[in-house]
């Protein structure tokens, strides 16, 4: 048939009006996915159904007037924005004679271009095997492998049967793979919550500027760009925060609408980063028309992988792109809930910084202490831990501080001192 590897590069898409409920909003992010999947849309096709076709989807009267269209602009690909079922495809891949896919595949292509570590291109090999494995279809030349002969009987295993079993065993094999490197990872999460630093995890709807905000805050060079799924592999940074100490900064995948289900299992480990953070910051592009629609499906998301429970800080991004202020809301009981910011220009991430210390406040300690001369060293630590609000000295040469820090940073201190730092604490 035709060869599902080929990479297009023009395209016919089209989108089916089943209801007046954000049509026009999924249409454009379509444009946005064909574009970040490096494909080249020349035209557009609409209709508007009451019901969906059982054929083609659209309709014969709509599906012929669509193979006209790519016989006179000569492309080789149709992108529908909606989930075709394997005989729709194969309908309509014989009536247009090109290669017919639905927006599923096209997300789980992007994230195939886009995956760079070992555990990533795992995760969206499995995705996409696991959606090959349901559209499998009798072809007219699924031919019998073999006739049978002595001690073997019947018409043996057919080429769909074949290929069915191939795939069976190649997910098998990769959820073996995924097993282990997900070990791994729990290991690494288990380590730091052993070292009980606390976890701040970024998510949030794709585009909305997650990496960006990310690089701002650790001085990282995670890739960020302005298009859909642009980074994909989880990133995690420890970054020494002043008045507080240690944070592990957490980025992860966007997320979209109706994110493939798929996807969404192979990324479940990854995703963890998100359920087991102790903050979550909701990052929401401030400037899209579409943002409230966003934020219901970044937390549809966190409900399906159990991370809807974690404490949430609303980022609302890319003020820089609209008349809104750096500023931070709070609710009814004076708590702050929302800052405003521009990850890209860098406005209000102090604000930020200042929000992200009062809602990790539980774990969150001041203390006064006075260091003898000879305690230069501990001084010197705090120091490196931004730990220092105020700082002077007495005429024997001691150094009077009034630090704060995490407690499970003061707590590894205290280690690390034999409990020296105990003694002293002015008016424990």
């Amino acid at each position: 048939m035709f060869d599902s590897e080929m990479v297009a590069e023009q395209a016919i898409l089209v989108h089916i009006y089943l209801s007046q409920d954000s049509a026009s909003e999924d249409l454009q992010e379509l444009e946005m996915l064909v574009a970040s999947a490096g494909v080249q849309s020349r035209a557009v096709m609409t209709a508007n159904r009451s019901t969906i076709d059982a054929k083609f989807f659209l309709g014969s009267g709509k599906a012929a007037e669509l193979a006209q269209a790519v016989a006179e602009l000569q492309v080789d690909l149709i992108i529908f924005n909606h989930a075709l079922t394997p005989a729709q495809t194969r309908n309509l891949e014989l009536l247009c004679q090109c290669r017919v896919i639905d927006r599923t595949t096209l997300i789980l292509d992007i994230f195939a271009q886009r995956a760079r570590s070992y555990e990533g291109k795992l995760q969206v090999e499995l995705a996409q095997l696991k959606h090959l494995s349901s559209r499998l279809v009798r072809g007219w030349d699924n031919a019998e492998r073999q006739k049978g002969g002595i001690g073997m009987r019947g018409p043996g295993e057919t080429r769909l049967e074949t290929d069915r079993r191939l795939v069976r065993e190649k997910i098998t094999a990769l959820l073996v793979k995924l097993d282990k490197v997900s070990k791994q990872r729990e290991q690494g999460r288990k380590a730091r919550q052993r070292a009980e630093i606390p976890v701040v995890s970024l998510v949030g709807y794709t585009n909305a500027g997650k990496s960006t905000l990310f690089n701002r805050l650790t001085s990282a060079d995670v890739y960020a760009a302005d298009q859909l799924f642009a980074t994909l592999d989880p990133t995690l940074r420890q970054v020494k925060l002043p008045e507080f100490g240690s944070v592990i900064f957490a980025d992860t995948v966007g997320f979209i609408r109706h994110l493939p289900h798929d996807l969404v299992a192979a990324f479940k480990s990854t995703l963890q980063e998100s359920r087991d953070a102790d903050l979550q910051l909701h990052v929401i592009d401030v400037a899209d028309q579409r943002m409230a629609d966003n934020i219901k499906q970044v937390q549809l998301v966190l409900h399906e992988i159990d991370a809807d429970q974690v404490p949430q800080l609303l980022v609302f991004n890319k003020i820089d792109q609209t008349e809104q202020q750096a500023r931070i809301e709070y609710n009814e009981r004076a708590e702050p809930v929302a800052v405003y910011v521009s990850a890209k220009q860098g406005l209000g991430i102090e604000l930020l910084l200042q929000v992200i210390r009062e809602r990790l406040a539980d774990d969150f300690t001041q203390l006064d202490l006075k260091l003898p001369a000879d305690a230069a060293i501990w001084r010197a630590r705090l120091h490196e831990l931004s730990a220092v609000q105020t700082e002077s000295f007495t005429e024997l040469g001691e150094t009077q501080l009034r630090i704060a820090l995490s407690k499970a940073e003061w707590a590894r201190l205290l280690k690390q001192s034999d409990g020296l730092l105990q003694n002293y604490i002015v008016n424990p």
